[in-house]
């Protein structure tokens, strides 16, 4: 099977908040990335993902999705225009390290090869059928009002699906079962509604099936399923939360010290005993089919 990570060039905004990109990619990568391993398995489980599967993973992030895929034998390609630096994290899992001496990670027997983008088309060729199977691990809106987002690169990547293709897309479940709810409330306080940050209990939660439908897919099931955060400490918790980007608005409107102050504040309800922090979250997926 062959990963394929698909390096996008985008444009960083002049006012985004001066942050070092490449140490979030690691805290993305190393502390929050894995809080929805739950969700990733119970979809591949329900999708029974195995070597007959084509998997495009659009926000691929540092590539933990695709390399569970790749490990029940996926063929697996990832995009993540939002991010080139957890791009880089995600060939460095899933391609061999060609370099004399290299000691890369990789999916054995692989090889790869890096395309311009998808608008110009992801991998063309005999080589590559349509995909059987897209997903979206993250919450989507409207393709309309989402072009910058997963919804927008989601109606881009469609007609790369095979028919009868399932599409995965994923919200947030029950405000009173998302304990980080309140602790999001800080990425939109200062800022105002954010991509993502508003979080459990917003339209999208109940909007799945509306944006499937506005991309032309038969809705065919879905699920909730528990992915508790769960930090070693409230340092550890800052971080992840900070890599998910969905608090660089806020940053932008006050600045970082404040941000991690209320944010530090916000987490002390679900510091335990020994000093870890545990939020339980629910998440939903809805399956829907390319016509």
């Amino acid at each position: 099977m062959t990963p394929t990570l698909v390096r996008q060039h985008v444009s960083r905004v002049d006012s985004a908040p001066r942050v070092d990109l490449s140490a979030r990619a690691r805290d993305w990568s190393e502390i929050q990335e894995r809080m929805l391993v739950p969700l990733y398995d119970a979809v591949y489980d329900r999708l029974d993902v195995g070597p007959a599967t084509r998997l495009l993973g659009l926000r691929c992030g540092s590539g933990l999705a695709l390399l569970m895929a790749a490990g029940r034998g996926a063929a697996v390609t990832g995009v993540d225009p939002a991010s080139p630096e957890r791009l880089a994290l995600a060939r460095r899992r899933l391609l061999p390290d060609t370099r004399p001496g290299g000691r890369g990670g990789g999916v054995a027997g692989t090889r790869a090869r890096t395309d311009p983008g998808l608008a110009a088309g992801l991998p063309a060729g005999a080589d590559t059928a349509p995909y059987t199977l897209v997903t979206v691990f993250e919450p989507v809106g409207p393709p309309a009002a989402d072009r910058a987002g997963p919804g927008g690169l989601l109606a881009d990547a469609l007609p790369l699906a095979a028919h009868g293709a399932a599409v995965v897309l994923v919200g947030w479940g029950p405000p009173e079962r998302c304990a980080t709810s309140s602790v999001l409330r800080v990425a939109v306080k200062a800022s105002g509604p954010v991509h993502g940050a508003d979080g459990p209990g917003d339209a999208r939660r109940d909007g799945l099936e509306q944006v499937a439908a506005g991309l032309g897919l038969a809705p065919d099931g879905s699920g909730r399923v528990a992915c508790p955060f769960g930090y070693a400490g409230l340092g550890s918790a800052v971080r992840g939360l900070l890599s998910t980007g969905l608090f660089d608005a806020a940053i932008t409107a006050t600045d970082a010290g404040q941000v991690e102050k209320e944010l530090t504040e916000a987490l002390y309800p679900y510091r335990r005993p020994d000093g870890t922090v545990w939020m339980p979250n629910v998440f939903r997926y809805l399956i829907a089919r390319v016509p």
